[in-house]
């Protein structure tokens, strides 16, 4: 199949569910599937949207209105979640352009502290806050654990003052899972955000199971294993139950894992181009992995 064809055929089958016509997931639920955030019920769909990478890009007209496609399909689709960062080049710079006042009431928007020292992050925050064009964000994250003490302190000072409705702590390696582990059992945060994938499965160990017995969201980054899942599976056809959850891509079937497992609240993959985006957003609809299904995978990619 050429690759004309196969985006044909990803954007018909997204654009199908979205106007409840008769695309490949037309017998499917005509909204996103969402999970509750355990600190408070609120419910978030479970495919969110990353920007590392992908929204660090300069001023070219062209490029930031193919972001600004990416970022229309991502909330018609029924996305809420964007998670950026200070650290993101200029992703929070071009996040803050491109969003409308209207599409802001839409958004679920995270940002992280990444700072050394409380006046630090105060200063960071404030500067994320102007590049961001708000007042307010939805969740302020602890950036890979920097001065999480601190960070955390000042994180929910910002949230008693309003101007940051939940807290969390992230890390994205394996060698960070048991001290992530330990801060989420000590301190309970309202979100964790930890790798997962079908190749990156050790935060099944410890990790999620603390965010479970504390009540705490868990946002899954690097899902796709930084693109190495697809060099596993390239050129080969996906397995035969791809049909049976609705999914018609390799990608869909990665983002299902990973919210196969029950601990994890939100994927948040991270993509430039728009057709890529409806391909995420697809798997956020209809059933995901059961058992079999998972271990069937994970023997697949090896």
């Amino acid at each position: 199949m050429s690759s004309s064809r196969r985006r044909f055929l990803i954007q018909s089958a997204a654009l199908g569910f979205l106007a409840g016509t008769h695309g490949l997931l037309a017998n499917t639920p005509r909204s996103m599937t969402t999970r509750a955030i355990p600190a408070t019920g609120e419910q978030l769909p479970v495919i969110g949207m990353g920007t590392s990478g992908s929204l660090e890009v300069g001023a070219d007209p062209a490029v930031r209105a193919t972001i600004a496609e990416v970022l229309k399909n991502f909330l018609d689709g029924g996305g809420r979640l964007i998670d950026t960062a200070p650290s993101y080049g200029t992703a929070e710079a071009v996040l803050g352009d491109l969003v409308t006042a209207s599409a802001r009431e839409r958004i679920f928007l995270a940002t992280k502290l990444s700072s050394s020292g409380r006046e630090a992050g105060v200063a960071q925050f404030t500067e994320s806050l102007k590049r961001l064009k708000t007042d307010k964000v939805d969740l302020l994250q602890v950036h890979n654990l920097r001065d999480w003490r601190t960070q955390l302190a000042l994180a929910r000072e910002l949230k008693a003052e309003g101007k940051v409705r939940y807290v969390g702590l992230t890390h994205y390696v394996d060698s960070a899972h048991e001290e992530l582990a330990d801060a989420v059992a000590a301190e309970r945060p309202d979100f964790l955000q930890i790798n997962y994938s079908v190749t990156q499965r050790a935060a099944e160990k410890r990790v999620f199971a603390v965010a479970q017995d504390k009540g705490v969201a868990v946002l899954a980054n690097r899902n796709f294993d930084d693109g190495a899942l697809f060099s596993k599976v390239g050129g080969r056809p996906l397995p035969a139950f791809a049909a049976d959850v609705g999914a018609t891509t390799w990608a869909q079937l990665f983002l299902k894992f990973a919210l196969s497992h029950p601990a994890v609240t939100c994927v948040i993959p991270a993509t430039g181009k728009p057709h890529r985006q409806l391909e995420n957003l697809a798997a956020g609809y209809g059933p995901m992995l059961d058992e079999r299904q998972r271990a069937a995978l994970i023997a697949a990619v090896g």
